[in-house]
């Protein structure tokens, strides 16, 4: 069972047109993304819970119970520029990140059929939370 997630209405309205936007290869790459968005609570930007991943957010979160800890952007893809903390909500483990609280987990499909399991430790900043609801 997947956890809830929570959208802000902002990221809502920004992920459908970079989805709409993209070649139809890409597009077929987003089945879980648009999955995720069908499911996701929506609610207004100043709304959103401090500890919900949005985007925009920097995030740490551990792969498959590993010790190693990630710390890093959700960006969208035009933000990423090949930029090591960021990470683009269109990769697999971008797409499971997005909506999910501290201390959420959610196995996800890998490009090749195989699953990871991803978990959210702590949000080290929020745009919401910073009150930059319009970034």
């Amino acid at each position: 069972m997947r956890p809830n997630i929570i959208v802000s209405s902002l990221d809502m309205e920004r992920l459908e047109a970079l989805i709409d936007s993209l070649p139809a290869a890409q597009a077929d790459n987003c089945a879980n993304l648009l999955e995720e968005l069908s499911r996701a609570d929506m609610v207004e930007p100043q709304e959103i819970p401090p500890n919900v991943v949005t985007m925009n957010s920097r995030v740490r979160f551990v792969l498959d119970g590993q010790a190693e800890e990630f710390d890093m952007q959700l960006a969208y893809p035009k933000d990423v520029n090949g930029a090591a903390d960021k990470l683009s909500v269109l990769t697999p483990v971008g797409n499971a990140l997005l909506g999910l609280k501290v201390g959420d987990s959610i196995e996800w499909k890998r490009p090749d059929g195989g699953a990871f399991q991803v978990r959210v430790l702590d949000i080290v900043y929020q745009p919401e939370r910073a009150g930059e609801l319009h970034r």
